[in-house]
């Protein structure tokens, strides 16, 4: 968490509202480790007089682009949050950026945690080659059924940890691949060559769903997510499978199981996601 529909929302919600204005100064950084690839003074050096062009997703990472094509990448996490709000506002406990607009607003990157990372790239190229190296297809934008059934061949490993590896499918995480499993009607233990084309076109059109669900219900907020306004989504007011161990499987009634693989929990129910092939 912070997943793919959490990222997309947020970028749908910051996009028209930050989109033109310019960024007067950079401030707030109490973490350097939070910054891999830069500093405050670098930030504050390359973005104050720019003009945000364009704010942008791709897997987990937000993109915000400057008219000069540098570009702020926001990694968030377990924990992190991108708040847009009046400067005049107090700032909240583990703010650990702050990028002031000429709109009166200020950006805030709040993250109790710690985890999350702010990149700063000179070039759209230089940011590619850095996702590239890092992410495999879009789950929202890149993913079709021959894709996944293709990429599911040539792989022996769970297909539960293979969803979770951003290498092979970027913007699934831990919540939204047991809602994507369950909704198929595919065990979390399955090894990805078990699954026929007709299991694996069923998981990418249900990979593909469950996300779109989420951004229609601005994301789920388990722990600390919050939108960009500070308004939690309600996405887990709909789960199926994900937290919901001991309770009905909404389709047969059999209580959700929970296992452990790979160090992550896996919710899943017993007799609609058989253990087969």
């Amino acid at each position: 968490m912070p997943e793919l529909p959490e990222v997309e929302t947020t970028a749908r919600s910051l996009r028209p509202r930050i989109v033109g204005r310019k960024v007067t100064s950079v401030s707030g950084v109490d973490w350097p480790r939070m910054l891999p690839n830069t500093t405050e003074e670098d930030l504050q050096e390359t973005l104050r007089g720019q003009h945000i062009s364009t704010v942008d997703r791709r897997g987990k990472y937000l993109l915000v682009g400057f008219d000069d094509d540098s570009w702020l990448t926001v990694h968030r996490k377990m924990s992190g949050n991108l708040l847009l709000v009046p400067r005049e506002n107090p700032l909240e406990l583990h703010t650990h950026l702050i990028l002031r607009l000429d709109s009166e607003d200020e950006l805030r990157f709040v993250d109790a945690r710690k985890f999350g990372r702010v990149y700063l790239f000179r070039s759209r190229d230089e940011l590619d080659d850095f996702l590239a190296s890092r992410l495999g297809p879009d789950s929202l934008t890149d993913l079709d059924e021959a894709l996944l059934a293709a990429k599911l061949k040539k792989r022996k490993g769970r297909i539960k940890s293979l969803l979770l590896d951003q290498a092979f499918l970027a913007g699934v995480g831990n919540l939204y691949a047991d809602e994507a499993l369950w909704e198929a009607r595919v065990h979390p233990l399955r090894t990805a060559d078990s699954l026929s084309t007709r299991e694996a076109y069923r998981l990418a059109r249900a990979i593909r769903l469950v996300l779109a669900m989420g951004i229609e219900r601005r994301g789920t907020s388990f722990s600390s997510y919050r939108d960009s306004d500070g308004t939690p989504g309600e996405n887990q007011e709909f789960l199926n499978a994900y937290a919901r161990e001991g309770q009905p499987c909404p389709r047969c009634g059999t209580p959700i199981r929970r296992i452990v693989i790979g160090q992550r929990s896996a919710f899943f129910c017993p007799k609609e996601q058989k253990l087969r092939g």
